[in-house]
């Protein structure tokens, strides 16, 4: 099962991150076809956000053809959003787990690698730039 993390500082609609970790999920194969996410009252009781928020957010998942509501049953994943390159052995993640390991042996930390990260991403993916989510 996901577990939500919002955060309130980050500008983002608390929605909108559900959403993006859901979609996250999906891509890193967490989430498959026919799981159920949490129910609203379950997303409220550890988030403390307003169960309608978490409703709004599973429209959103249901609007772009990833979850479906089932009356009575909750909501399920109706397809994956996992790439080849999310898998353990795929040479992609083979080369950032490598970049990774010497990163962390050049002395950067985790906030240091996500800035890093951050930076790269913006210039290969500027916003508004249609990446596909």
């Amino acid at each position: 099962m996901v577990v939500f993390r919002i955060d309130r500082r980050s500008g983002v609609a608390t929605y909108l991150q559900i959403v993006r970790q859901v979609e996250q999920a999906l891509r890193m194969g967490a989430l498959e076809e026919g799981d159920r996410l949490p129910t609203a009252a379950q997303v409220a009781a550890a988030t403390k956000v307003n169960p309608n928020t978490t409703l709004k957010a599973y429209r959103e998942l249901e609007r772009r053809g990833l979850a479906e509501v089932r009356q009575g049953a909750g909501t399920f994943i109706t397809r994956s959003l996992a790439r080849a390159e999310s898998e353990p052995d795929s040479p992609l993640r083979a080369a950032l787990a490598e970049w990774m390991t010497r990163a962390q042996a050049q002395g950067l930390g985790p906030e240091d690698v996500r800035a890093l990260f951050d930076s790269v991403h913006e210039a290969a993916y500027p916003a508004g730039g249609g990446s596909g989510s």
